[in-house]
């Protein structure tokens, strides 16, 4: 370690301190930040989500929510993408979620703080200015020599204590007063560039804390399509079942009037009973699913349980025809995980350069300029003002190794944030693809249950015509009611499941949230083309 010094009583000592302290900010400014430069890594390599490609379009099936969607490279993904579901109740809710939702001021309270530690760090730019003014009384010991006639101390004449009666008596006391002002000026150099590698990883920070709000929004609106289609879907269900609830009711009410008249068979009614009871047995899990549903849409939107929010029906929806599909290169700029990773990694990378600059020398500067005196107003004029420089140069030596494992612990945080962000990205491609694969089979078998429905309406309406006229008996009309509800069940649950799928994908390609920002603050390659709205 090496210190200098220099200390004068001068007046005319600032000059020289602030030419040191503008040289020494020079240095700082046209030193080199040592460690690694980052670089965004390269995008993936893969072209689609498949081995061999997918249908550009999925199938089609005769049902209001059963039209082909189309697949487009080139489209690209509305901020407010839910509104593609054109249900104004989902639009409102929505809305409201984003303003009341604590998990979203949770992240915004996030961002706001990672962005203060960046400019709390950036303050180690600037030196630190210090004022001080400290005054004292004090009484010197008489064995001190306190009754002579003057003391001298850190160059400044101490008056004596003066007795009107005469000479002060030997080894008496002396009383005085003392003023010190000084302004006191650091500053560190950044010669080696750790404070700016520090902001860096701050400013990465802060930058992953915004991809991670952007995230936690998509989030939120994704739960809340999934939860309003869940309940359109429940909803949906409990009216089918209801219906045969009733139904059967009705059945039972005439298989009891016939037994009593004795036009019935006492097995036919305990069938009818059974299969009221077997339709009973279905409403009250739809039921507690709806209300839990519930639940979950006022807790999304911020409310306490007894504040209800809309509700919603499958006659809310309309199923989006045109699908962006972004290809592998730009989904990585697209994908608020992804690219909270990646600035993960920017921060390891710039904590390198930290780990690597704290082996290195450090330098500061300090200077001061003041006065002393007895009397205040005698601080500043001749003999009193003073100016000191000190100038530091720290070099560690020997730390048992300290610093140097801290820097391969950096090292390997890096390899860590590396092997995570490529680990995101292939989960994000795996969401992908899942995703449309889902799309095309959930498609399919939507068509499928319309078949499927229809064939057993018409089973359950020729089998109820053939029952009024005594062709089939009462045990066969019932088996056909319960194929149909079964198949008209299953057809609620693939509507549901292909809107689900819809949203799904949208939330897998990133959500739009690029859209909802100025041009200049859109990430790289995140929206390449303008594409219309379905």
């Amino acid at each position: 370690m090496s210190t200098l010094i220099l200390a004068m009583r001068q007046p005319s000592g600032v000059r020289p301190l602030v030419r040191v302290l503008l040289a020494a900010g020079m240095l700082g400014l046209t030193g080199c930040a040592v460690g690694p430069d980052f670089r965004p890594p390269a995008p993936p390599a893969a072209q689609g989500y498949a081995p061999q490609a997918m249908p550009s379009q999925t199938a089609a099936a005769a049902d209001p929510l059963g039209a082909a969607q189309h697949f487009d490279p080139q489209r690209d993904i509305p901020a407010d993408w839910w509104t593609l579901f054109h249900s104004a109740r989902l639009d409102a809710l929505i809305r409201r979620a984003m303003q009341a939702n604590p998990g979203i001021a949770s992240a915004q309270a996030a961002l706001k703080q990672a962005q203060e530690y960046v400019y709390a760090q950036q303050g180690y730019f600037y030196p630190t200015v210090g004022l001080s003014y400290s005054p004292s009384r004090q009484q010197l010991a008489g064995n001190m020599g306190g009754n002579s006639p003057g003391i001298q101390g850190n160059g400044t004449i101490i008056q004596t204590y003066q007795n009107p009666a005469g000479p002060a008596p030997y080894n008496g006391p002396v009383i005085y007063t003392f003023h010190t002002a000084q302004l006191t000026v650091g500053y560190t150099p950044d010669v080696f560039g750790a404070n700016r590698r520090q902001v860096e990883s701050l400013r990465a920070q802060a930058d992953m804390q915004r991809y991670q709000l952007e995230a936690a929004r998509v989030t939120l609106a994704s739960n809340i399509v999934a939860a309003a289609l869940q309940e359109a879907a429940l909803r949906a269900q409990i009216d089918a079942v209801k219906a045969m609830i009733a139904d059967s009711q009705r059945a039972l009410g005439i298989l009891q009037r016939q037994l009593s008249s004795g036009y019935a068979m006492r097995i036919d009614v305990a069938a009818q009973e059974s299969t009221l009871a077997v339709a009973q047995q279905q409403l009250p899990p739809l039921e507690r699913q709806l209300q839990q549903t519930r639940d979950l849409l006022r807790v999304l939107a911020g409310n306490t349980p007894d504040q209800d929010v809309e509700h919603f029906s499958m006659d809310d929806f309309r199923l989006p025809q045109q699908l962006p599909e972004s290809l592998p290169s730009q989904l990585v700029r697209q994908r608020p995980d992804v690219l909270a990773a990646e600035e993960q990694m920017h921060a390891a990378s710039a904590n390198v350069g930290v780990a690597v600059a704290a082996r290195l020398p450090q330098f500061s500067i300090v200077g001061a300029v003041g006065g002393e005196a007895s009397v205040f107003n005698q601080m500043f004029q001749s003999g009193g003002p003073f100016w000191a420089l000190v100038g530091n140069v720290t070099q560690p030596v020997f730390d048992g190794n300290t610093l140097l494992h801290r820097e391969r612990a950096a090292d390997q945080a890096l390899v860590q944030a590396a092997a995570q962000y490529r680990q995101t990205v292939l989960t994000a491609l795996q969401n992908v693809a899942d995703t449309l694969h889902a799309l095309h089979a959930d498609a399919d078998g939507m068509a499928a249950a319309v078949r499927a429905e229809q064939a057993a309406r018409v089973t359950l309406d020729l089998t109820r015509k053939q029952n009024t006229v005594g062709y089939v008996n009462l045990l066969v009309l019932l088996s056909a009611e319960q194929s149909w509800l079964q198949a008209h069940i299953a057809l609620i649950q693939a509507r549901s499941q292909r809107l689900g799928d819809t949203a799904a994908l949208y939330q897998a390609l990133g959500g739009g949230w690029w859209n909802a920002l100025p041009a200049k603050d859109q990430p790289a390659g995140a929206s390449p083309h303008a594409g219309g709205q379905s």
